[in-house]
């Protein structure tokens, strides 16, 4: 691709785009994600309140109660707040169907999905163009006796091009005049590439100057965010995307990624504020369940970790391994990894940042032990230093709890029963209580035991456990809890729920440590 002054392409120059979410209707097609209608609204507030979306896709027609149920509420808060033009909804070439079950919402708007290549018209509908148009006509016009807006689908419309560019252009002059509000141009089955889309989006932009184009593209072949890219320095305007990438199969483009690379590398403006893009994507990956990957660019867990001990010692000495996506721009911050390949430079990070000062001699038997739990594949978190620093050379204050014996009842008819003994700041404490899991049942005893002394617990915000595949029976199971405050421990054991209770009882002597 040749970049161009001023991100001009064939006579277009663009110095910002409009971004159109559909994590609440295509992201809602990934494999087991399903939201339920109070998780859709929270997501939706969040798109458009914080993170600053132009467009929002929150559903799609007669697919169930519960999805009426969410465009109801999300229809009715975005008309109270003044969005209502924001929003839309999938629906169908079926006349009056889609529009009569959409009529009893709030929704103005209808995303109408058309068949955009010939093989799907006659495969799929078994019908002519002409059929195909007929019926789209008809439901056209009952949106409009209706007061409902509409932009189009061109489903499959990228390999429509490739195949028969003739069935496009006549598709889409009889869409234009329909006086349609745009037309989304679908790569349905992520078959394109960077130089494909650029040149099939050209192609629509020069036959048809007057329509204003969109473009939704599935990530099959890992080239999403390219094409997006592509797609814009061809002139389209609107581009859709999901949070965490959630879509059909691969999934769809991912918002976050997209919106960074556009300012990045074509200086392109959205309105999304890049604070936020941390907090949209915990929010989804936990009401979707789908994990994000630990090295996923901008909010991987792992992203903004310097490992290697060279990488910790340029940055120590000139942030040498800096570049435009500094932490601090998505509001995180840099981290140093302990482990094997950490060396002296990543230690020397953590140790000041704790006011913690050790000899020479004391930094290289912490450092020996760091390499040693990392070379048997535990995890080795900031929040775990004291911990290692008090066992190598008995540097910080004493632990002052203690869990000295659990018994876990777990029964198929009974909710599960912990009996727990612990030791804090010298006194002994037991208590009986049941939960929805054994781990739960612990927490619950600690939870009463806190009523009667000054045992002092966090909030559990995430909660992940790690068991090595191939793993047998006994295998090593590492949980890693993320408390609030940003505060991470983790704990080893063949037990689950025991791995578990080792991370809380870390968790509890680092904050009373602190106070």
């Amino acid at each position: 691709m040749k970049k161009c002054k001023n991100n001009k392409i064939r006579g277009y120059k663009m110095n910002k785009i409009k971004i159109f979410d559909t994590t609440l209707r295509d992201g809602e097609q990934t494999n087991h994600v399903s939201f339920l209608p109070s998780e859709k609204l929270l997501i939706a507030e969040s798109l458009i309140n914080n993170v600053g979306v132009d467009y929002l896709e929150i559903g799609s027609c007669k697919v169930s109660n519960n999805e009426k149920q969410a465009i109801i509420n999300i229809a009715k808060y975005a008309a109270e707040n003044g969005f209502g033009d924001k929003i839309s909804v999938l629906s169908f070439c079926d006349h009056k169907k889609s529009i009569d079950w959409l009529l009893e919402t709030e929704c103005k708007k209808i995303n109408l999905l058309t068949k955009g290549s010939k093989q799907h018209c006659e495969v799929q509908l078994k019908k002519t163009l002409q059929e195909h148009i007929a019926d789209i006509e008809k439901t056209l016009q009952y949106a409009r006796d209706n007061n409902i807006k509409y932009s189009i689908y061109l489903e499959d419309w990228s390999r429509g091009v490739e195949d028969d560019f003739e069935y496009v252009k006549q598709l889409t002059s009889f869409l234009e005049s329909q006086k349609v509000e745009s037309i989304i141009l679908c790569d349905t089955m992520g078959v394109l590439n960077p130089w494909k889309t650029g040149n099939f989006a050209t192609k629509m932009k020069d036959k048809f100057a007057s329509t204003n184009f969109e473009f939704h593209c599935h990530n099959d072949y890992a080239l999403a965010i390219a094409n997006c890219l592509y797609a814009v320095q061809s002139g389209i305007e609107c581009i859709h995307t999901t949070i965490n990438g959630l879509g059909e199969r691969a999934g769809n483009t991912n918002l976050i990624d997209f919106a960074v690379c556009l300012k990045d590398h074509l200086n392109i403006e959205t309105n999304i504020n890049e604070q936020e893009l941390q907090n949209i994507s915990n929010l989804v990956e936990r009401l979707s369940g789908k994990r994000v990957a630990h090295n996923s660019p901008i909010v991987g867990r792992d992203v903004f970790t310097q490992t290697a001990g060279v990488h910790a010692d340029g940055d120590k000495k000139g942030n040498l391994y800096r570049s435009k996506l500094r932490p601090e721009r998505f509001n995180r911050k840099t981290e140093y990894s302990l482990g094997k390949m950490s060396g002296g430079a990543s230690i020397d990070i953590h140790l000041k940042d704790m006011g913690i000062n050790v000899t020479a001699e004391q930094k290289a038997l912490i450092l020996k032990k760091i390499v040693e739990i990392a070379d048997a594949k535990k995890t080795i978190t900031s929040h775990d230093l004291p911990f290692i620093i008090s066992d190598v050379i008995g540097k910080t204050q004493r632990m002052i709890f203690e869990v000295v014996e659990c018994i876990i009842t777990s029964s198929t008819t009974l909710s599960p029963v912990a009996n727990v003994k612990i030791r804090y700041n010298g006194a002994e404490y037991t208590q009986s209580q049941r939960g929805n899991g054994g781990y739960d049942a612990f927490m619950n005893c600690l939870r009463e035991i806190a009523k009667t002394c000054e045992l002092k617990l966090l909030k559990l915000v995430d909660f992940e456990v790690s068991i090595p595949k191939g793993g047998h029976t006994d295998a090593l199971v590492e949980t890693i809890i993320l408390w609030e405050g940003g505060i991470k421990t983790s704990g080893v054991s063949p037990d689950q729920i025991m791995s578990s209770i080792k991370a809380t009882e870390k968790m509890i002597n680092l904050i009373h440590l602190s106070l």
